[in-house]
């Protein structure tokens, strides 16, 4: 009886649906000189406006960047299409 408990278990496991991957544009800053840039980034879960700030504010500040906004949050589907516009900023922090 073990047996068949233990593949339906892994059977159900693998009938969850993967979890989407979550990404955020933003904008940010940086002084002495004025510097601006558009990037795309990766935010783990929760996939909230309020998560992906928390998250690329900690990044960018490492590297003297200052976030001003994310503009939004979406899944794998708005990727490619915002590539081009963020450049070298793009999955970078």
């Amino acid at each position: 009886m073990r047996p068949v408990m233990a593949l339906t278990a892994v059977l159900m496991t693998l009938a969850l649906p993967a979890q989407a991957a979550c990404y955020a544009d933003y904008k940010a800053r940086r002084d002495n000189p004025l510097e601006l840039h558009y990037g795309v980034a990766q935010i783990s879960e929760p996939c909230t406006r309020a998560n992906a700030e928390a998250q690329l504010a900690a990044r960018l500040q490492r590297d003297g960047w200052r976030l001003l906004n994310v503009l939004q949050v979406f899944d794998d589907g708005g990727l490619d299409s915002r590539r081009g516009a963020a450049g070298q900023f793009f999955l970078r922090y």
